[in-house]
């Protein structure tokens, strides 16, 4: 991935004015107001799915038939992550209180520390794609920017030679990441309830390997958590690398304005309702930058209208198909590991 911007010609209006003005529509539009009826019911069903999902494996038991109910609860457990998603933007829930309960239980049932994850991805709808204040793309297993890249050492240098080849086997990872870093979190101490976080973070952890251990034999154990945990972080990781990953990246003072540092960082992908279902809404990435709180069902609607408003700025909206958001995605780890490819590694 090149570090770049792209800058559209200036309007004539003031920055800020521009996203007032599309505020106004969507807000006219209805388009903020809580969907109640519909979360009750998708979280109706997520937790059923869920409940069926751990009943099927009780009942299915001892058998390698297991790994099929591994596939269907990494679903599960996506589907979870996509409520509790909303639920930090408080779009289900208005005030704080019962938006940190519901974020907490949905976070205990897949082992995701809530307090940990909502920081994190408050920081990034600040700045997102931002080199040095968007932790999804600070430097780790991969480099996301060629400067990225000529600082690299040890394995990410060595991954990064390769990385958009390791991209999609590197997210079978990406469940255990999750957990492990919500763990790690612990230890800051401004980490708000790091005693309960705790609590329900390990919690999770000792029901989850007890039931696997106790009712499945060791072998058959370790493979139900490796297809389990593998195929949630490939679900997670396929939901959430289209929205920015191959946009381009910003670097030190450059912030455009807030509508512009939305929309030109943010990538959309096309797709009907199923779409909808399977990516939790996030399909709509620039609607949703720009209207966080905005329920997610809500999305679709708003889409014509921001796309309008961006074309009357001129500024660039992108929307692809998701095949082609992998491929762009792939070709920007490929674009952000090129200094490495180009220089000899180290013996």
């Amino acid at each position: 991935m090149t570090t770049h911007t792209t800058s559209p010609s200036p309007s004539p209006r003031t920055p800020g004015s521009d996203f007032a003005r599309l505020s106004k529509k969507i807000a006219d539009a209805g388009l903020m107001d809580r969907r109640p009826g519909y979360y009750a019911i998708r979280i109706t069903v997520v937790a059923a799915l869920y409940a069926a999902g751990w009943v099927a494996f009780v009942l299915v038991g001892p058998s390698w038939w297991t790994l099929a109910v591994a596939a269907f609860l990494a679903l599960a457990f996506g589907q979870v992550a996509l409520v509790a998603h909303d639920v930090a933007h408080r779009q289900v829930f208005r005030l704080r209180g019962p938006s940190e309960t519901a974020g907490r239980i949905a976070g205990a049932c897949i082992g995701m520390g809530y307090g940990w994850w909502q920081d994190k991805h408050t920081r990034h709808h600040a700045n997102p794609n931002h080199e040095g204040l968007d932790p999804d793309i600070a430097p780790d297993l991969l480099v996301w920017s060629q400067d990225q890249a000529r600082a690299a050492k040890g394995l990410p240098r060595l991954i990064g030679r390769r990385q958009a080849f390791l991209f999609f086997p590197l997210l079978t990872l990406e469940g255990f990441n999750l957990h492990v870093a919500s763990a790690r979190a612990l230890a800051n101490r401004s980490l708000k309830n790091r005693v309960l976080e705790g609590a329900l973070l390990f919690g999770h952890f000792a029901v989850y390997l007890t039931a696997l251990f106790l009712v499945l034999p060791l072998g058959m154990a370790i493979a139900f958590l490796a297809v389990h945990q593998g195929l949630f972080g490939v679900y997670l990781g396929s939901i959430f690398a289209p929205n920015h990953k191959g946009m381009p990246i910003l670097t030190g003072e450059d912030r455009p304005d807030f509508l512009r540092r939305q929309v030109l960082t943010s990538r959309n992908v096309r797709g009907g309702r199923f779409t909808d279902v399977m990516l939790g809404g996030l399909n709509h990435q620039i609607e949703h930058h720009l209207f966080p709180s905005m329920p997610s069902p809500n999305l679709r609607k708003a889409q014509p209208i921001v796309r309008r408003h961006c074309e009357e700025l001129g500024v660039p909206y992108l929307e692809t198909g998701l095949i082609t958001s992998y491929r762009q995605v792939l070709a920007g780890l490929h674009r952000a590991g090129a200094p490495i490819r180009s220089t000899r590694v180290p013996a």
